[in-house]
Order: C-alpha cells, then structure tokens, then sequence
C-alpha cells in the first residue's frame, strides 16, 4: 500500500528571538515570539568556484566554496498594547542600539517554526545563529486604504539550519 503524503501548510507558524549565549547584554532575554505575518530569508546558497584546467578543453572544474545565506525578513502588523498603551517598540529598540553605537549590540538566535493546522505538533524548523539587525522598516501610511500597519525587520545572521529531530 502507498504511503500517503501531504503537503506542508505555511500559514500556522511561528518566530522565537532569544538573546544569543554571549551575544552581548542590555537587550531583553525574548526580544519577540509569534507575532509575525510574514517570514522569508529561509535560504542558503553555495558558492561554485569555477577552475580551468590545461588540457581540459570540454569543460570546468567546479568546486565548492563558501555558503551564503540571505537575510531573514520578518514582517508584522504593528502592535498596540491592549491596556491602550504605546506600539510595542522592542525591534526599533534593538536597530537604535547599532546606530547610536551602543555597544556591546545584543544578538539573537532565532527559531522559525511551522506547525500543524491545530497548532499542536512542529511540522518543520528552521535555526539560525547570532543575528544582527540589518535593517527595520516601518509601515507606509496611507489614510485612503485602510490596510493594517505592517513594519519589516531584516535580520543578517552566521548560519541557518532546518532542524529535522523534532
């Protein structure tokens, strides 16, 4: 009998930022989880060395060399504290650290998971390492539309990984 396959959902995930282990102090120890609409950047590339080699004339040795990963876009809607408060600024915070040269600048480790559609079981993760801010976003406004504010975070890292012992 044929195993039968389905394929993954992508709706019903989740992002978790904790500080790295010895990523620097003065951010929060969770700088975020969840709340996020939108999360791409889940993507690593080798980088093909190409060699010309005398006497081979019908083709290049290629070899690989250094993986590259792209940043991590986390976009958001904007949010409000319940009580009426202020837009949680937890992510402009951690960019303002790196421009006013404050240091050191707190890094984060980050968990991307998928879940099932009763968000019960983690169907697939991915990890990454020593983030960075790279750059935030903030919403565009615009009175005629209506549209929720979304804001943007890229976060640049050193290493990306799916995570398959779940």
């Amino acid at each position: 009998m044929a195993e039968t396959k389905e394929l993954l959902a992508t709706f019903r995930f989740t992002v978790t930022l904790t500080r790295s282990p010895g990523g620097g102090a003065g951010g929060p120890a969770l700088l975020g989880t969840g709340a996020f609409a939108e999360c791409t950047g889940l993507d690593l590339e080798a980088d093909i060395k190409e060699y010309a080699e005398g006497g081979r004339n019908f083709g290049m040795i290629r070899m690989i060399g250094r993986s590259k990963s792209t940043p991590l876009v986390l976009k958001r809607g904007m949010v409000v504290a319940a009580d009426g408060g202020i837009v949680d600024s937890a992510l402009w915070d951690w960019i303002s650290a790196v421009v006013t040269g404050r240091l050191p600048v707190p890094r984060y480790d980050g968990l991307v998971q998928v879940h099932d559609p009763g968000m019960q079981r983690v169907l697939a993760q991915w990890s990454f390492e020593r983030g960075l801010p790279g750059k935030v976003s903030g919403p565009v406004l615009n009175a005629k539309t209506g549209e929720v504010a979304i804001e943007e975070l890229q976060i640049l890292h050193e290493g990306l990984r799916m995570v398959v012992d779940l």
